[in-house]
């Protein structure tokens, strides 16, 4: 797994490139709590590069989903492939986590959540994916 950050106003935005399994979902988690900058930017992550998601990856992306939230701010998933998206659906995880088809449409979803307030997460109305 090859993990990439960079930092926008607001927000950091994290690549994943590759599986999250129980021998990578450690790195994630130390690599999440590194990257920030601030505990109340977003954090976008984009999945477009993430074929695999098992129960600990899912447990890194809730409690991150929950100090986020604590703070002020949300974890919004960009692009998950079907599997992935299948297995959040399932687990009920988009109750807790921004679901986007695409990084740019998170993108703009911060920047109206940081002119209207923060709205109740889960899968942006309007936007497809699950």
């Amino acid at each position: 797994m090859r993990l990439t950050c960079r930092h926008l106003p607001g927000a950091s935005v994290i690549t994943i490139d590759g599986e999250v399994d129980a021998t990578t979902s450690r790195q994630l988690d130390t690599y999440l709590t590194l990257a920030r900058r601030s505990l109340n930017d977003h954090l976008v992550i984009d999945a477009s590069r993430m074929p695999f998601l098992d129960s600990t990856g899912l447990a890194v992306l809730l409690a991150a989903a929950a100090l986020a939230h604590a703070h002020g701010a949300a974890v919004h998933l960009a692009g998950p492939q079907p599997r992935v998206a299948r297995i959040l659906e399932i687990a009920g995880a988009t109750s807790v986590v921004r679901i986007y088809d695409h990084l740019e449409q998170a993108l703009a979803a911060i920047e109206r959540m940081t002119a209207d307030g923060f709205p109740e997460p889960g899968h942006a109305p309007g936007v497809g994916g699950l």
